[in-house]
């Protein structure tokens, strides 16, 4: 049996070279590159070895020597030790000013496309802002207590966390009390995560659980709740399984787009946008670049539950909404009557797949969103040729397959792209959410 070479132990000075796409500082030790935490571009500083591998290694910072002038002291108590957030040693302006220069290399890199021109970064509030997550559960006899939040960095155990600086404030800093209400639960070490659905006025915790509660535990979770104004529910198997505590009422969570008018009611499990404030100003953007008119017949594919198939209704002839969760589809119609808006239909199709004999894809559309996983839309962009879209704005979570795409879209299927920008969906972290505009040769 092999034994993993022993990292070296005392600190090794460099200075750091550039960022990695994932926000970590860039430096070379030996000629091995060296990815190392909380380092920023220009600063000379001492790291510790976390790991190391054949091709490259990782480190942490230790000493600061000299200090880059975009660094700022981190918000939060935890940061360094919990993986929720990378990027809170960076000032707000660096890190948009990081995003932006990373989805251009990227589009340079992997699409072969320059990108003409670059949209203004949409931000946002930088804390509280987080509305959506699935935070773990832990109860650790040694210390005596329930762990709730994200797992430590680059680590798969639970960090030991007080409050979550991003987290909308209503759950983020409340992590002790809920903690010490589970801790009092007889299936305390039954519970591994807690899934977080926070609305416009709702606040939805649904509570996975492997053992069903006893009375007792029922009515601790009902006063805590009652105390915090917030609803637990229980989630005994799967994300369908999720109802509330006996005798409480079933709340829906919900959210408004007010520039358009319309609403949006979804289950604690469902995907939403995290970020409310930047996913207003992103539907916004969308619609302007679609330069809607009610002559326009629209497809949104990866719609989920309609967050921009509804908008768009509210300005096109007609819309049609393809995504591959049924769930998500009955929902979206839902909400397509909550709002009524009768010019929009809804289809479940893997977008991954041949879908040339769909029904839907038969049809003729003039202008195209897209807004799909991190895994991108390449299966689907040869249907493009069917559908000549003379307008396409495309909504990403991952700009390397943004880029990978956009190079078909250009160099294969003949469009031009206009612009592209940043939006701050999940400030404090490396995350880059994304929007292009293509149209048409």
């Amino acid at each position: 049996m092999a034994h993993k070479k022993k990292l070296p132990l005392d600190p090794v000075t460099v200075t750091i070279e550039s960022l990695s796409h994932d926000g970590r500082g860039v430096t070379h030790v030996n000629g091995k590159v060296v990815f190392v935490d909380e380092a920023l571009p220009g600063e000379t500083l001492e790291f510790v070895y976390t790991d190391s591998r054949k091709d490259f290694a990782e480190g942490k910072v230790v000493n600061v020597l000299s200090r880059s002038e975009h660094r700022v002291d981190p918000a939060c108590p935890h940061y360094g030790v919990c993986g929720g957030c990378s990027f809170q040693h960076v000032d707000d302006a660096e890190q948009i000013h990081f995003k932006e220069a990373l989805l251009q290399e990227q589009f340079r890199r992997i699409g072969k496309v320059e990108i003409p021109l670059i949209w203004d970064a949409l931000t946002g509030p930088h804390w509280g802002y987080r509305r959506k997550a699935r935070m773990g559960v832990k109860y650790v006899a040694k210390k005596g207590r329930v762990l709730v939040g994200f797992r430590e960095r680059r680590n798969p155990f639970l960090a030991e966390l007080d409050s979550c600086k991003v987290m909308h404030p209503l759950v983020g800093e409340n992590l002790l009390a809920l903690g010490d209400m589970i801790a009092g639960l007889s299936i305390k070490d039954k519970i591994p995560q807690i899934e977080v659905a926070i609305g416009d006025a709702d606040v939805v915790l649904a509570f996975r659980v492997l053992e069903p509660p006893t009375d007792v535990d029922k009515q601790r979770m009902r006063d805590f709740a009652h105390l915090h104004h917030i609803s637990i529910c229980l989630q005994p198997k799967g994300p369908d399984t999720i109802v509330p505590l006996d005798g409480e009422p079933d709340v829906i969570p919900s959210y408004a787009l007010p520039e358009q008018g319309v609403r949006f009611n979804f289950r604690p499990a469902m995907f939403t946008q995290v970020n409310y404030d930047i996913n207003q100003k992103m539907v916004s953007r969308a619609l302007d670049a679609l330069a809607l008119t009610r002559d326009d017949r629209v497809l949104d594919l990866f719609c989920g539950l309609g967050n921009f198939t509804l908008p768009l209704a509210t300005l096109a002839g007609h819309v049609v909404g393809v995504e591959g969760d049924l769930p998500l589809v009955k929902h979206a119609r839902d909400n397509a009557r909550l709002n009524n808006l009768q010019n929009v239909e809804f289809h479940v199709a893997d977008l991954s797949k041949d879908l040339k004999d769909a029904v839907w894809c038969k049809q003729k559309f003039n202008k195209i969103l897209l807004d799909p996983s991190r895994a991108g839309a390449s299966e689907v962009l040869h249907n493009f040729k069917h559908w000549q879209p003379e307008r396409i704005v495309y909504v990403s979570c991952n700009p390397s397959t943004l880029a990978r795409d956009a190079g078909i879209l250009v160099n294969e299927l003949g469009y031009i792209l206009v612009k592209a920008g940043v939006m701050d969906m999940f400030p404090q972290t490396a995350h880059v959410e994304s929007i292009a505009l293509f149209v048409k040769k």
